[in-house]
Order: C-alpha cells, then structure tokens, then sequence
C-alpha cells in the first residue's frame, strides 16, 4: 500500500520507480553525485555484482561519497568519477539499466556551482545511447536556484520530442506545492 510518507518529496517518488526498474548484477551511472546518498542507495539495489559509475565535477562530493562507499564496504561496485556528467560516455561503455540526475546545486556547498542546461543535455542524450532496452533515465529536477528554470525548460523542449516510437517520457510534478517544488521526469527506452 502506497503510504503518504511516500509522495512529499521527489526523492522518496523515484525511489518507487528505481526499486522497480533496477536489478542486482546492473550497470547503473549516478550522473549527479553530490553527498551521494544515490550512489549509496543504487549500491544496494546492483549488489555486490553490480556496478555504478557515480559523477561530480567537485571534490567535496567525491571525498563525502567517498566516506560513505567505504563505511558501507561498497568500493568494489562503485567507481568514482571527478568529471562532468556530459564526459560520462568516456568511462562507460557497457549498456546501462538507469541514469539518475538530480540536478541543481550541491547542498550545504557552493550554490554558484549548478547543473548546466547545455552538459545537462548533452549528458542526457549520451544516457539514451547508453541504455539498454527497457532501461530509464531518471531526472529529478529543482528550479528554485537562478538557473534552474532556464535548465528545466530546455530539457523539457528536448525531450518534448523525443520519438515516441523509441521512448516513453513521463513527467510528474506536485501541482499544489508553492515555492517552486522539484519535478521528476523519467524516459524509458522501449525493449
């Protein structure tokens, strides 16, 4: 039963997907690291056979992830990357079951350092060619910070057109929340 702890924050609403969509033994890229409380959540859903490439352009993320792959014992299935997400075909050459964004900033650091539109998109169009069929692309996405509703709506356009044929493309938001509440969007490649 779906319990209303569940569906106030966008977080917690992906979660709901990815536990359905990720399987142990999968590939799976985190393309927004930051404290790397995915990483560590996707960690537990590829198992020890698994793997996940998790990506951050800032140190501070990688040395917090860091901390926690290796209290938890998960440096084996997980490869840090210092690089932006838009580079993420360089390291990954294996098909993929998901890609998780969260863009925007990292919290409690920088704010001045955010998801760009134009990585963003590009990041997002080598993550198609990445995944294997039936797999998603999850993007949560936040437009409160200056930035964030430029980013959104050029996502937005880009996907807007994507070949239903090809992909399904779900877009959900929290219609009666003020304050600019987070939206998540997921595209499944068709198998």
């Amino acid at each position: 039963m779906l319990r209303a702890k569940y569906i106030n924050k966008i977080t917690e609403v992906n979660k709901l997907f990815l536990d359905k969509i990720i399987n142990k033994d999968d590939i799976v890229i985190d393309a927004t690291m930051g404290n790397g409380y995915d990483t560590i959540y996707l960690s537990r859903l590829v198992g020890e056979n698994g793997k996940v490439y998790a990506f951050d352009v800032q140190e501070e993320a990688l040395k917090s992830t860091r901390k926690k792959i290796e209290k938890e014992n998960m440096n084996n299935r997980v490869e840090l990357i210092l690089d932006g997400h838009e580079n993420l075909d360089i390291y990954v050459k294996d098909q993929v079951a998901c890609v998780v964004f969260n863009l925007g900033y990292l919290p409690r650091a920088k704010h001045q350092i955010i998801t760009k539109p134009d990585t963003t998109l590009e990041a997002i169009k080598k993550s198609l060619n990445l995944l294997k069929p039936n797999g998603v692309i999850s993007i949560a996405i936040y437009t409160g910070h200056e930035g964030g509703m430029e980013e959104k709506n050029y996502i937005s356009e880009y996907l807007n057109h994507l070949d239903q044929n090809e992909f399904n493309v779900l877009h959900m938001e929290f219609t009666n929340q003020i304050n600019n509440p987070p939206e998540l969007i997921l595209i499944e490649k068709k198998g």
